[in-house]
Order: C-alpha cells, then sequence, then structure tokens
C-alpha cells in the first residue's frame, strides 16, 4: 500500500490544472489585543440570515433523503418572484455552480482538440480563469478600463470564430462598475448568435444606478444570454451555495444535462424560499449595506481619493504595488482585506465599526491610490 505522502510515481494531473492560477480565498483577520476583529475580505453580507430562515432550517430533519435533483420548490417561487417560467431556471451551488454549469455546456474544445475562447474583462472575478480553463477552453482577458469598467469596444473586437461564451460581470467583482442597459444592448447587438453571453449579477440588489442593466430584460431579449444571480451576498446565505442562472429554453435544456445533481441542498432551498417569502427584510437590510457604502465612498473622496463607481458590497482602491503594504496595515487594526498583488486592494463592506475603523486607517495612509 502506498503512503500518502508518498504518492505513486509518475501520477500527474491534467497539464491544464498546472497552468491555472489558484483560487485565493479571502482570509480571516487576525487577532489583535483590545479590538474586535472584523473580515472585509470575502464579499460576504455580515448580517446572519434573517431569522425565519434560521428558525425553518433549523426544523429540517431529512438530510438522510437526497434533494429534489430540480429544487423544484425553489424554482417556482423564483418564477413567480422574478416573472419567468420555471423552465428558464437551472440552480446550482452558488452562481458559481450555475456559470460552471454554462462552461461545460457550451465552451472546451473541438472535435480536434482546438480550445474555445471565452472572453472577459480583466481584472474580474478571480475564478474566471480557473473555470474557463478546467472546461479546456482559452481565456480571452480584456483589460477594464482605468475606471474599473468594461471595455466593450475592445471585448466585442476580442471576438472571433473560436469565441463560444462571453462572460460579463456587473457590477464588476472587484472594481465595483456596472453596465448600462444602453451599454449592454448595444454590446449583445454586436455579438453572434450562436455566442453565450453570461451576465453574472451576483451583486445586483445592491445597485443603484438608475440606468444599470437588468439582465432579465436582456434575457428576454437576447435567446443567447444566460444571467446569473445568487443568494450567496443580499440574502446572506454564502455558506449554503445555493445559485442559478436565467436562460431561454433553447439554452437551458442543454444545461439542464450538465447540471451537477443535487448541487443545492434541502437546507439551502429550504433557506432561499423563506428569503424570498421574506423579502420585504431583505430590502431593509441591504439598503443598510448600500447606505454604508456610501458613507465609506463618501468619506474616501474627502480625502481626495479615486474610487472607482461602486456598486456591490464593497469599494477598490487601485494601490497598486502597494497593496500588499495597505493590507497588511489594515491586519494590524484587526481588519483583513483582499489585496490583488500589484493591483488593488478591494475592501468589503461590513460592520459601521468595522466601515469606521477602515476609514480612520485611510485617513492616516500617506499613498494614495492610482487614478485619483
Amino acid at each position: 500500500m502506498t503512503s500518502s505522502s508518498n504518492p505513486a510515481p509518475g501520477v500527474r494531473p491534467r497539464a491544464v490544472v498546472d497552468r491555472l492560477p489558484r483560487y485565493a480565498a479571502g482570509k480571516p483577520p487576525v487577532s489583535v489585543d483590545g479590538l474586535d476583529s472584523y473580515k472585509l475580505s470575502s464579499n460576504e453580507n455580515p448580517l446572519p440570515p434573517l431569522p425565519a430562515v434560521l428558525a425553518a432550517i433549523a426544523s429540517r430533519t431529512d438530510f438522510n433523503r437526497y434533494p429534489d435533483p430540480l429544487s423544484s420548490r425553489l424554482r417556482a417561487v423564483l418564477a413567480e418572484f422574478l416573472k419567468v417560467p420555471a423552465e428558464d431556471i437551472v440552480t446550482g451551488a452558488g452562481s458559481l455552480g450555475a456559470l460552471n454549469q454554462v462552461l461545460s455546456t457550451f465552451a472546451g474544445q473541438d472535435e480536434d482538440g482546438v480550445p474555445d475562447e471565452v472572453i472577459y474583462a480583466w481584472r474580474s472575478f478571480e475564478a474566471y480563469p480557473i473555470s474557463v480553463g478546467l472546461v479546456g477552453a482559452r481565456s480571452v482577458q480584456v483589460p477594464v478600463r482605468a475606471d474599473g469598467s468594461h471595455d466593450l469596444a475592445a471585448m466585442a473586437a476580442a471576438i472571433t470564430p473560436k469565441t463560444r461564451v462571453i462572460l460579463l460581470c456587473t457590477p464588476n467583482n472587484p472594481t465595483g462598475p456596472v453596465l448600462t442597459a444602453g451599454q449592454a444592448e448595444d454590446f449583445l447587438r454586436q455579438v453572434p448568435s450562436d455566442v453565450v453571453v453570461v451576465i453574472d449579477e451576483a451583486y445586483q440588489e445592491f445597485v443603484r444606478v438608475p440606468d444599470a442593466v437588468d439582465g432579465l430584460q436582456m434575457y428576454r431579449q437576447f435567446p443567447n444570454v444566460a444571467v446569473l444571480r445568487t443568494f450567496s451576498k443580499a440574502y446572506g446565505l454564502a455558506g449554503l451555495r445555493v445559485g442559478f442562472s436565467v436562460a431561454q429554453q433553447e439554452l437551458t435544456q442543454h444545461l439542464r444535462v450538465t447540471a451537477t445533481p443535487f448541487a443545492v441542498s434541502q437546507i439551502a432551498e429550504e433557506a432561499a424560499v423563506v428569503s424570498l417569502e421574506n423579502f420585504d427584510q431583505i430590502v431593509e437590510r441591504v439598503q443598510s449595506l448600500v447606505d454604508e457604502r456610501e458613507r465609506v465612498v463618501a468619506g474616501l473622496r474627502a480625502l481626495n481619493w479615486f474610487v472607482p463607481q461602486s456598486q456591490g458590497n464593497f469599494v477598490w482602491l487601485n494601490f497598486g504595488a502597494d497593496s500588499e503594504e495597505f493590507a497588511a496595515l489594515a491586519g494590524r487594526e484587526a481588519l483583513s482585506v483582499r489585496a490583488f498583488k500589484g493591483e488593488g486592494v478591494r475592501v468589503s463592506i461590513g460592520e459601521v465599526e468595522a466601515n469606521s475603523r477602515f476609514l480612520d486607517l485611510c485617513a492616516n495612509y500617506t499613498k494614495v491610490p492610482q487614478g485619483s
């Protein structure tokens, strides 16, 4: 028997695995004497699930049974909530799980082993290159503009006959800006009808820009659009992993084939349903976080710092080479933030005290983010 510490010689992962970037989850804060610690590194909702949700999931005892593989109850509630057919909804383990279903269905390699191409803005959600690489496709990364927004003209110019999927992250994680409805519609009219366009709206509930794109409106207009949404952020259910895609049945008929069976557990489905049934309370909680986001942005701009138009539950500071230094200083204040080496720092909106401490740190930091 071979010991786990002495793997069998010659055993290697697929070649692509060595080329993939490693996903770096937000680190927990370090303990500092005299200070409460706060995690601002993972875009989590600092508020717990609704009391009604906690009560509902506490009563579940049927975990000896597999969940409904189609999440039929949740899809029915979502269909009514979103005013879309239930057949147009495919659930997954968070919006990332839903994205992986789209990629594994529509992108990979052709019969000759030539990789398909997936276009997306960069920097954007760091799981994109990992997910694209794992299905065997090639990432085509189009740099975001100086203000952190998508360069849609450059993305349209990057389309080739090998393009199979385009990812639009709005609000863009980690930079924050949204696409407007006009921008999205103009772009979609330039995309060939056989290319799937994914509109990733993980932070949609936090958006307050009047002319922001509504992915559901685009999906109704364009049969090649798939919209991603999640219960991880606004609903505070990140640990339960429940998300979904919305697309016309021209796409969903294939997505159901590749969907991971039983990806959404009974407890996750129950929590999502009860959250939707109490959506008025979700709205109040989200607004409290939006108010905090606006307070943080105003505080940073009062320091004459450049802050991209943030419409998620986070802000982006383009510190470039100083990013890791700033993150280390935050750590000494018992705040964990997410540094992207050589690029910038993303800071999630957290508890009021955490946000205030972050602003105090910034007020005493002498290096100004780039772009100001």
